[in-house]
């Protein structure tokens, strides 16, 4: 029998991170969570800053703990949410707490820069990437703006995942898909743009250097060795971005799908060789994010299963008592499509309350308006999966190959009713697993980079093997296309 190597990834997202323990071996990966704890959002002088050295304390518990088992490890990787920075001063010390993404300094910032330096469509046909506010690109240009002091003294910039790692073994480098969140990237010489760097003040020597996911970055410090009670272990750049990693371990058995990362937000794509820059592609604001193994994300964000869970913040307490199971079955008693929304409508993005937004668009459109929580929840599900539809359909117009397959993973993997409404609105076949995509994609990163597998399709092939994936089969193709009409009638009287 094979001998099993263990390997420990850190994934980090916006409010929690834990950290994970994966085995290879006999043609499986196996997962056991070893720490989980809060991400915390500091609020402070106006500003929201993440507290880099608590991830930092949190990883070397987490290491602690392994050396305490007895473990043996072969690597660390590292994945965390995108766009935000750590500013390093030139005696190697962080300055300042790194801003958040949700930082209301960026709020005008885009419309501000795209008005008066760069062009809109400029910044799109360098980068490929949809414009949302808080691209690093628009963060740095506020900082500039605003005199801040750390970006001012700053010797370098690294991405939170890049300044993790560095923290752990003393290198920077700048991880190619991380880095492609920043909206200053060029996917197609795979570097950062000096014009756009330029823009925002900065030069590239600020940034470390250039690496692909599976890339060794270095081995934990004489410190952090000591702290934790481990050797030399070496550091991976596995994709840094948690949708980098999630869309690794999606295991098709070709190129010839799309998938949809399933969460709080979703996120529709299609991998390809190359980017896709088109004047169609920047009309639709699709993006064009770094993949593994050089290949692109080409994705459009979808508003996701937030909607459902700012309702259910918001429901009497008996209702938020009820599993996620027994309130979904509730909904599938409610009439079909008898309320519809547009959840990319941009009144749900931040609403003082989701369950009067949704009432207020019902009204605005001369619908029904929805009053208990099972009619809510069947608007949202019945909308979800006609929005699903639509991108789906304009993915089939850029993709180079037929898309007849949806892989949905992540936590929405779940989620029976929504997958099986994937499936009918959009008529492709649903295969959905595995819920822990991301944590699973960082872990077989490091495998490959140590020898244990060769490239994408094995990694996604020992996936297949470690996970029971659920089929979906798409029914009621008139019901759902006469529903879609409607959707599309609906959407376009706002």
């Amino acid at each position: 029998m094979e001998k099993k190597k263990l390997f420990f990834a850190v994934d980090l997202g916006a409010t929690s991170g834990r950290t994970i323990v994966g085995s290879i071996g006999d043609g499986r990966c196996d997962m056991e969570e070893v720490t989980r704890f809060p991400n915390n959002l500091i609020e402070q002088g106006g500003h929201y800053y993440w507290d880099i050295h608590a991830l930092y304390f949190e990883m070397i518990r987490g290491l602690r703990e392994v050396a305490r088992r007895g473990l043996t490890i072969t690597s660390i990787g590292i994945d965390t949410w995108g766009v935000d920075f750590v500013c390093i001063g030139s005696d190697g010390a962080i300055l300042r707490n790194p801003r958040a993404y949700r930082d209301p300094i960026t709020f005008d910032a885009m419309d501000d820069y795209l008005t008066h330096v760069v062009t809109r469509s400029d910044v799109y046909g360098i980068t490929g990437i949809q414009f949302l506010n808080f691209n690093s690109i628009f963060q740095f240009y506020a900082m500039r703006r605003e005199g801040n002091s750390a970006l001012e003294n700053a010797a370098k910039i690294l991405f939170i995942p890049d300044a993790l790692s560095w923290m752990l073994t003393g290198n920077e480098v700048c991880e190619y898909t991380i880095a492609s969140t920043s909206q200053m990237l060029d996917p197609r010489t795979k570097q950062l743009d000096e014009r756009l760097l330029q823009s925002v003040g900065l030069t590239r020597s600020k940034f470390g250097r250039m690496v692909q996911p599976g890339t060794v970055i270095g081995v934990l410090t004489d410190e952090v060795q000591r702290l934790t009670g481990l050797g030399p272990v070496p550091v991976i750049a596995v994709a840094g971005h948690d949708t980098g990693s999630a869309v690794a371990a999606v295991p098709a058995k070709d190129e010839q799908f799309a998938y949809l990362s399933s969460g709080t937000w979703s996120l529709m794509g299609i991998e390809t060789k190359d980017a896709i820059i088109s004047d169609l592609s920047y009309e639709r604001n699709f993006t064009n994010e770094g993949g593994v193994e050089g290949t692109t994300r080409f994705l459009k964000n979808i508003c996701g299963m937030w909607l459902y869970e700012r309702c259910r913040l918001e429901w009497p307490e008996d209702v938020r008592k009820l599993s996620h199971p027994e309130l979904q079955g509730q909904a599938m008693t409610i009439e079909p499509f008898r309320s519809l929304i547009n959840p990319d409508d941009p009144m749900f993005a931040a609403p003082t309350s989701m369950i009067q937004a949704i009432q207020h668009y019902c009204r605005e459109t001369g619908q029904t308006v929805p009053e208990t929580p099972a009619e809510f929840c069947r608007c949202i599900f019945d909308s979800l999966a006609l929005r699903y539809r639509q991108v789906f359909m304009w993915l089939k117009d850029f993709a180079p190959f037929p898309l007849d397959v949806l892989h949905i993973i992540g936590g929405g993997s779940l989620n029976k009713y929504l997958n099986q409404f994937a499936a009918n609105s959009t008529g492709a076949t649903v295969l959905a697993g595995p819920q822990e995509c991301t944590a699973l994609g960082n872990i077989m990163m490091q495998a490959k980079a140590a020898n244990m597998v060769k490239d994408i399709w094995e990694m996604r092939a020992i996936i297949a093997n470690s996970i029971d994936l659920v089929k979906y089969e798409p029914h009621d193709q008139q019901v759902w296309d006469a529903a879609y009409q409607k959707y599309l009638n609906i959407v376009n009287k706002k």
